[in-house]
């Protein structure tokens, strides 16, 4: 099965949220994004351009994990181990 780059950001974001335990709102903070670009992506309804990419990129490697070294290139690129069962991640108690 193929899928569009649009299905393999979204699915790339879901992961790397998960593996960080951040909500949306919190990831969106942290690469210099709001809530509703980020919900967008992740739902496939926003194509981003590659400054957008760009920036949240940077801002994983530098506000989430320093360790990442994640590219632009890498957000957009397939990757089996990345599928999760993803459950919300709420800031709300």
């Amino acid at each position: 099965m193929k899928h569009s780059s649009k299905e393999i950001l979204s699915m790339n974001l879901k992961f790397y949220r998960q593996k960080y335990n951040l909500s949306q709102e919190k990831f969106a903070e942290k690469v210099g994004s709001n809530l509703v670009y980020i919900n967008e992506l992740e739902n496939c309804h926003r194509k981003p351009t590659i400054d957008m990419l760009d920036k949240i990129a940077d801002g994983m490697n530098k506000n989430i994990d320093s360790k990442l070294n994640i590219t632009s290139s890498d957000l957009i690129k397939y990757d089996a181990s990345h599928k999760t069962n993803f459950n919300r991640i709420d800031e709300r108690k």
